[in-house]
């Protein structure tokens, strides 16, 4: 296949994808209300992902501290993704499983949200950090693909996107997570 086809056939692969995932507006919708009655509450949103799912909540993490569309206060938002040190460290001495839970038990509070990007929901470092997360009264969220994993029982609230390819899953996570930080901007300073 030419070049043009592949990236015509991958844009209506996208485009596809896309529309399926309009059904789940409303489980969106209801996401937003919890992103933006966390921040009023004054608690803190957790991102965690591996992989592009990390620069992912890298990415979004940013969007809440800084700003979406226009200048506000921050909100208070961490990637669990960006501490090389901690990661590290975590990683050899108490197991990559370990990585986002550890942070989770040290910074975690009963009113925050950790939100979690998974593809397929079977990341053993997600489902250490959702179960601390359980334990210390945090609120649990997923963006999950492909069936949603073992990850999707272990939430609040999931949204799975109704594909199995990687890179849609991740397009559709960031396109919605886009659209929830500007639905919570909308509703927390106006």
């Amino acid at each position: 296949m030419n070049a043009a086809l592949r990236i015509a056939a991958g844009l209506a692969e996208l485009a596809r994808t896309a529309e399926a995932t309009s059904a789940l507006a409303p489980a969106v919708a209801a996401l937003a209300r919890r992103y933006a009655d966390t921040i009023r509450r004054g608690g803190t949103i957790f991102f965690a992902g591996n992989g592009g799912s990390a620069a992912d909540a890298q990415h979004l993490a940013t969007e809440y501290m800084v700003r979406f569309r226009e200048p506000r206060r921050p909100y208070a938002a961490i990637a669990l993704t960006t501490d090389t040190s901690l990661l590290t460290a975590v990683g050899n001495d108490l197991g990559f499983d370990q990585i986002f839970a550890r942070q989770i038990e040290a910074l975690g509070r009963a009113g925050d949200l950790l939100v979690l990007h998974s593809t397929s929901g079977a990341s053993g470092n997600l489902v250490a950090a959702a179960s601390a997360a359980r334990i210390r009264g945090v609120a649990v969220v997923a963006f999950l693909g492909q069936g949603g994993g073992p990850l999707k029982a272990l939430v609040d609230e999931a949204i799975v996107i109704p594909s199995d390819t990687v890179s849609r899953i991740q397009e559709m996570h960031l396109a919605l997570e886009h659209l929830i930080v500007e639905v919570v901007e909308e509703e927390v300073d106006r």
